[in-house]
């Protein structure tokens, strides 16, 4: 019972203590002194405390069978990465006029410390707590933005197809609950490793699916994903980022820890259901960006095609364990086309957020045009983001979806023949589709560069704090491209973490099961 309230623990929990104080003294102050800069401006502070104390902080010991928290390499990985987004959605909300609440302010900062409690979650409690504390505060973002129509058709559906996705993930969970008898991921790995017989197997099997379809719901992959063009719609620019980011970021690394560490002997199903998944989504989520005009339902398939690259990774990582080969390239993959993703992601809606006004709302692919004139340094920053989400070098895209085609050859060199196969065709259709997805990042490019703006257009004034983040997000991109060992070493420790504990639990069951026969 120490383990839970331990003091050592608690320092290294110090960025989300500072996240869920500070968004708890905003919504209490927000109830005496609505409205002013000084909320965002303890926001931002807040913010970037945590990501200073991330960042000295070194990764603690590995899970033991009390701790709920395992804050190992890999949770420090996504911590810092949803740290430097706290920065950049704290300048994005930051608008020209203090015109978000308090309670907006407050449980942005609250569902940051979700996201961080996710990436770190060692026990299914703690894994659908940390979950709901990603899901509860986005309500509240959804809902007090506007009070259009279609924003609260957004907030309603977002809402309800939210608990059918918890409802489903809690469900997968009393399955691998009742196949191992533990509610924490140490334990069901062990006793996973020594279960055999079809039975145990089959129901560990069904709860992975149920589990993957709970997630599959924040990661916005198909079939879950026909949420996502209507919600993005229907909000703004700052909370389309923050869906876009956050639960797709704690989403990848709970189905890291939970799917593909902490379940060793159901890879061939794993691998095979995960495949099919990643090239029905990159390929329906391009597919329908080519034909969207709306600016946010088209960056919403591409979100839905980006959730499809990241099961390359997945996928990888099952197939490669299943081969008896390191998964850790293929982990390490998809959390660093994770962090890309995300941050190009944030700097794009910053760019819009930035620009979008009352008098003119940047919301279509016709908005668009002439901007490059009027906003020159601005439309130059949106170009480098898109170019980084279509892969294009140097960019930080580019490396992260070549990480990810190369595990996917990785498994075609080390794998089965059989497996290998399906490996080249999911690296070949992953690049088809990559080249497919650059066709609508350059329609955004064009309209800005060649299109004329329409006669009588009101000017464009950016916002101060939009144009922060947006600069902020393109500088990480253009870093983590030309210099791409600074995010990659980062992931590359994280993935030998987990490889590393699956290794150690995969002989401690084997061992004490010898000892316990010479009793």
């Amino acid at each position: 019972m120490d383990a839970y309230v331990s003091p050592q623990l608690l320092a290294q929990l110090a960025p989300e203590v500072i996240l869920a104080a500070a968004g708890t003294v905003v919504l209490v102050g927000g109830a005496f002194h609505r409205r002013g800069h000084l909320w965002h401006l303890m926001a931002l502070l807040a913010s970037v405390l945590a990501l200073l104390v991330l960042w000295f902080q070194g990764p603690a010991a590995a899970a033991t069978l009390e701790a709920p928290l395992v804050l190992d390499a890999a949770a420090r990985f996504v911590r810092v990465t949803v740290a430097l987004l706290g920065v950049l959605f704290s300048l994005l909300v930051w608008q020209r006029e203090p015109d978000r609440p308090a309670e907006y302010v407050g449980s942005l900062l609250l569902l940051l410390c979700g996201a961080m409690l996710a990436a770190s979650a060692a026990d299914l409690v703690m894994i659908f707590l940390a979950l709901e504390l990603v899901s509860i505060p986005s309500y509240v973002l959804l809902y007090l933005v506007r009070r259009a129509p279609d924003t609260q058709e957004a907030t309603i559906k977002y809402f309800l197809l939210s608990i059918l996705s918890s409802a489903l993930m809690l469900y997968g969970f009393s399955f691998l609950y009742g196949v191992a008898g533990s509610i924490h991921l140490v334990e069901i790995h062990r006793r996973l490793a020594l279960a055999t017989g079809q039975a145990w197997l089959g129901l560990g099997g069904l709860g992975l699916l149920l589990v993957l379809a709970g997630l599959g719901f924040k990661l916005a992959a198909v079939p879950f994903h026909f949420y996502a063009p209507d919600v993005y719609q229907g909000t703004t620019h700052e909370n389309t980022a923050v869906l876009a980011a956050v639960p797709k970021l704690a989403a990848a690394m709970v189905l890291v820890r939970l799917l593909w560490w902490a379940t060793p002997g159901l890879e061939d199903l794993g691998w095979r259901v995960v495949l099919v998944l990643s090239l029905v989504t990159m390929t329906l989520g391009n597919t329908l960006a080519l034909w969207q005009t709306h600016l946010r339902r088209l960056l919403a398939y591409s979100s839905v095609a980006h959730a499809g690259y990241m099961l390359v990774g997945l996928a990888g990582a099952f197939a490669l364990r299943q081969a008896g080969a390191e998964a850790q390239g293929a982990v390490a993959a998809l959390l660093f086309y994770a962090l890309v993703y995300a941050l190009a992601t944030a700097g794009i809606f910053a760019v819009l957020g930035a620009w979008s006004q009352e008098r003119r709302r940047v919301e279509t692919l016709d908005d668009l045009a002439g901007l490059s004139r009027s906003q020159p340094a601005l439309a130059a920053a949106l170009a480098v983001l898109l170019f980084s989400l279509a892969g294009i070098p140097p960019l930080a895209g580019f490396w992260g979806k070549f990480g990810l085609f190369s595990a996917a050859l990785q498994v075609v060199r080390q794998g089965a023949p059989e497996v290998g196969n399906w490996f080249l065709v999911l690296a070949v259709l992953g690049v088809l589709n990559a080249a497919a997805a650059a066709a609508y990042y350059l329609r955004m490019i064009g309209a800005m560069y060649f299109q004329e703006p329409a006669p009588g257009a009101a000017p464009v004034e950016p916002s101060g704090g939009g144009t922060w983040a947006a600069w902020g997000a393109v500088a990480l991109v253009v870093l983590l491209g030309l210099v791409p060992r600074l995010g990659m070493s980062g992931a590359a420790r994280a993935g030998q973490a987990l490889q590393a504990a699956a290794a150690v639990q995969q002989e401690e069951p084997l061992a004490g099961r010898t000892a316990g026969s010479r009793r």
